[in-house]
């Protein structure tokens, strides 16, 4: 009896033992976040200790995402959801609503130093044209230090008004559905870092037997973000001040703001809209007049008006871009890599030869 028994014993032991891995990985905060962009900075700050669920995959739209009835229920098992904040995700507001999701929340864009949206002038041609001195970071600083952005608790909730959608639904996904500002923030990377220190907050706040780690990986991770916008800053620095971007919708303007260079677009911030043919023709004479020397596709938005710029005007289309979306595979599949691929897409296209010799004239960083 005691032989047939022990087998059996040896047997229960060892899937009690397997199944602890389980128990502990099922005992990680499960983190729901938006888009992929968001997804990527949890994931750096969680490390380990966290599963990270992005709702809107790499490649794809938020402006047009349809959350379904499995969003709804991920969000209800979710110890925490991260999303951008500035009414970037129309949608959010009453996907949690309908979820009953009661954890923390946090608006990744709280305490960045905002940007307003232009608006539809047809002789702006959507564009952000500040000048590069009116760019410097002096404002709001590349450093992380937790009492220039640290939150309370309260941080995390949604109150504000600033925040809500009830008045701005899904239909036509309009550039008012964002209201008058960009939310595109995290194309500048010192406002990056305000992101990650929202997502430290909440991680430690829905999990923090691991608050050290999460410091600890957020430290690091900021000091990588530094480390890749000194990068950018070169890169960009051998591209003349003149220089003017055309991309398929107006969602560069933090990039803009930050970097000194001037981004045009045919529409506003919606993804989905279309340009009037007044608004194409407008554009092609700022492309001729600017003498613009390249065209950009952006991941996420339909290839066709950017197609139809460069039939119309013979300029070569010189790469992708990627605003607000990661792609699924490649350099461009992190945060990071994505920055240093867009930068180093508009140096190869734009960089001026011989710009070693002309000094500092045109330089984009400050």
């Amino acid at each position: 009896m005691l032989r047939s028994l022990r087998p059996s014993a040896l047997v229960i032991g060892a899937s009690a033992m397997l199944a602890l891995p389980a128990a502990f990985a099922a005992e990680r905060p499960q983190v729901i976040a938006s888009f992929s962009i968001l997804a990527d900075m949890v994931e750096n700050v969680g490390g380990e200790h966290v599963d990270v669920m992005s709702l809107v995959d790499p490649d794809s739209d938020t402006h047009v995402y349809s959350p379904s009835p499995g969003d709804a229920r991920a969000l209800a098992d979710a110890d925490l959801v991260v999303f951008n904040g500035l009414r970037f995700e129309g949608w959010m507001e009453r996907l949690i609503d309908s979820s009953d999701y009661a954890g923390p929340r946090v608006v990744a864009s709280e305490g960045v130093d905002e940007l307003g949206y232009p608006g539809h002038a047809p002789d702006q041609a959507h564009g952000h044209d500040d000048t590069p001195d009116e760019h410097g970071h002096d404002d709001h600083g590349h450093g992380h230090d937790d009492n220039d952005h640290g939150h309370d608790d309260d941080d995390h909730g949604h109150d504000d008004d600033d925040h809500g959608h009830d008045e701005h639904g899904d239909e036509g996904h309009d550039d008012h559905a964002h209201g008058d500002r960009d939310p595109h923030a995290w194309q500048d990377l010192a406002m990056a870092q305000v992101y990650v220190v929202n997502i430290r907050d909440g991680l430690i706040e829905a999990d923090p037997a691991n608050e050290i780690t999460y410091n600890e990986n957020a430290e690091r991770y900021l000091n990588e973000i530094e480390a890749t916008e000194e990068e950018i800053r070169e890169l960009l620095t051998e591209i003349p001040d003149s220089t003017s971007v055309i991309t398929g919708h107006d969602s560069f303007g933090y990039f803009s703001h930050a970097y000194g260079l001037r981004f045009l677009s045919p529409v506003g911030l919606s993804s989905e809209a279309e340009p009037s043919a007044a608004d194409m023709a407008r554009l092609i004479d700022v492309i001729r007049e600017q003498n613009v020397q390249a065209l950009f596709h952006e991941n996420m938005t339909s290839p066709a008006i950017i197609n139809q710029l460069a039939e119309e005007t013979g300029l070569p289309i010189a790469g992708t871009l990627y605003a607000d979306a990661l792609a699924a595979e490649g350099e461009a599949s992190t945060y990071l890599g994505m920055m240093r691929h867009n930068a180093k897409t508009l140096h190869d296209a734009l960089a001026a030869p011989g710009h070693d010799d002309d000094g500092d004239d045109h330089g984009h960083g400050h």
